[in-house]
């Protein structure tokens, strides 16, 4: 069974950069389209980003678009979220999950990791 396990986040000053890893064991993650979502304290998760698993195509949502960067590294079984100009908003414990579909619909998503703290503050 495919397990994620995520990791990179942590405390940042506003402007700065984090990347994100989502690590996979248990299946090949490249069968899989892998989204992002995050959540923050008293909001709904909702989806950042998210690469397909058959031509890499992907998708960020307007309000990290241009500052959110999704990547897979098929050999090492990973998938990457790299994220600058963070702003404080962007504090949520994010989450890496995996779906048969190419969708931003967190519903369609099996697997999930255990999250990652990103804070972002002065």
């Amino acid at each position: 069974q495919l397990q994620l396990v995520e990791s990179g986040g942590g405390l940042v000053l506003p402007g700065g950069s984090l990347r994100l890893s989502c690590a996979a064991s248990g299946s090949t993650l490249e069968n899989y389209a892998i989204g992002w979502f995050r959540q923050a304290p008293g909001k709904e998760r909702e989806g950042v980003s998210c690469i397909s698993n058959s031509d890499g195509s992907t998708w960020c949502a307007d309000s990290v678009k241009g500052r959110f960067t999704v990547s897979r590294d098929n050999a090492k079984n990973t998938v990457y979220l790299q994220i600058n100009g963070l702003k404080p908003e962007d504090t949520a414990v994010y989450y890496c999950a995996a779906s048969w579909l190419y969708t931003v619909l967190t519903s369609e998503y099996t697997y999930w990791g255990q999250g990652t703290q990103v804070t972002v503050s002065s």
